[in-house]
């Protein structure tokens, strides 16, 4: 019988599970199905995300939430402190966004050079997206914008830059398809009045407020109070003012439009939450230049406009509702329809094709 290193005979080792080795699958797969509960879990509101860093607002330990927002905003606190955290490995490629309530554990003491991990999120009330694409909308990937919004504003200029609403089209159809109220927000009247933009949509029922510089915000942050808003709109925009202006100490920065393009400089490079000082929370975003919707079906936009549905029984298999085959045609001659209705349909389910860039302003 041999020796071990130490001179006595050599034993049989007993092993057991823990001495088995397990090759690791293809992608990030974890070892086993078994998950901990993380029962000690605490939870956080995502704020804002940075290169695999999540920065969540957490309840302070002892600490009653001073307010709770309304409907989908329910499980976002509104004080409390900032803890980064990373993805566990647990998750796999599960994305997170701002806006997702998520479940923390490790370190989450907010104090300098500390990392929690977020362990779990939180089934989502909405999702916002687009497509990841933008110039080619054929992949149909889906671009996460923000998750648990209640409301999409979208920011618009009156003028410098000019309108696009082809632009703004797209952003309705992304609220349609993320079951989220779409809020008109127009900037600029001291250079063009609203009357013709809020006349093309009048037939949509759509919101809107008129934002002109260094004017009252009081109508805004009534529709603001208590939800959770996400902003978008194009960059020149004045989305950035507007924010600095309904949250003072955001420190968002703003640019301005480019003279020969039209187009305004992006200044916000990321999606960040800032609470509103009467409640609720707002989403800036960067300014976008295009707004995919490959993902999103011809069904998703005529659910938006219940007054025509009962009339598309009657279309052909794989309508359209763009084409003179169209049954809907025949529903708005019989006067069961408002043809201005139908004609914003038809103009939402147009703008899912091609670039949303189509209606930007000619260089002079």
């Amino acid at each position: 019988m041999g020796a071990d290193a130490g001179g006595g005979p050599l034993r049989k080792r007993e092993y057991d599970e823990d001495d088995v080795r397990i090759r690791p699958g293809k992608g990030s797969r974890p070892r086993t199905r078994i998950r901990p509960a993380h029962e000690e879990a605490v939870a956080g509101f995502v704020v804002a995300v940075d290169r695999g860093r999540y920065t969540c607002l957490v309840e302070s330990a002892g600490e009653k939430s001073r307010h709770r927002t309304k409907n989908r905003a329910e499980g976002a606190m509104l004080s409390g402190r900032l803890v980064v955290a990373m993805k566990a490995r647990e998750l796999g490629r599960k994305g997170i966004v701002v806006g997702d309530r998520v479940a923390l554990v490790g370190d989450v003491s907010g104090k300098p050079d500390t990392l929690a991990r977020v362990v779990r999120v939180e089934p989502r009330a909405s999702m916002l997206r687009r497509s990841a694409d933008d110039t080619d909308d054929t992949d149909g990937i889906e671009r996460p914008v923000v998750a648990n919004a209640d409301q999409l504003v979208i920011v618009t200029a009156l003028a410098d830059p000019p309108p696009r609403p082809r632009m703004i089209d797209r952003m309705l159809v992304a609220a349609f398809d993320a079951d989220i109220e779409p809020l008109l927000c127009l900037t600029k009247p001291d250079l063009a009045p609203p009357d013709e933009l809020v006349a093309h949509y009048a037939p949509l029922g759509v919101p809107y407020v008129v934002i002109r510089r260094g004017g009252e915000l009081d109508e805004l942050r009534e529709r603001l109070t208590d939800r959770i808003s996400v902003l978008v709109g194009h960059s020149g925009v004045g989305k950035s003012t507007l924010v600095n202006a309904l949250v003072p100490d955001a420190n968002r920065a703003v640019s301005h439009v480019n003279s020969v393009t039209g187009r305004g400089r992006h200044t916000s490079t990321s999606a960040v939450a800032l609470e509103l000082p009467g409640g609720g929370w707002i989403i800036d975003t960067p300014g976008v230049r295009s707004f995919g919707l490959a993902h999103v079906s011809v069904e998703t936009v005529l659910a938006g406009f219940p007054d025509l549905v009962e009339g598309t029984v009657d279309c052909p298999k794989g309508c359209t509702h763009r084409g003179e085959e169209c049954a809907l045609d025949a529903l708005v001659a019989a006067g069961q329809a408002d043809p201005a209705r139908l004609a914003s349909l038809r103009r939402l389910l147009a703008s899912r094709e091609g670039s949303a860039d189509d209606d930007r302003p000619a260089a002079p």
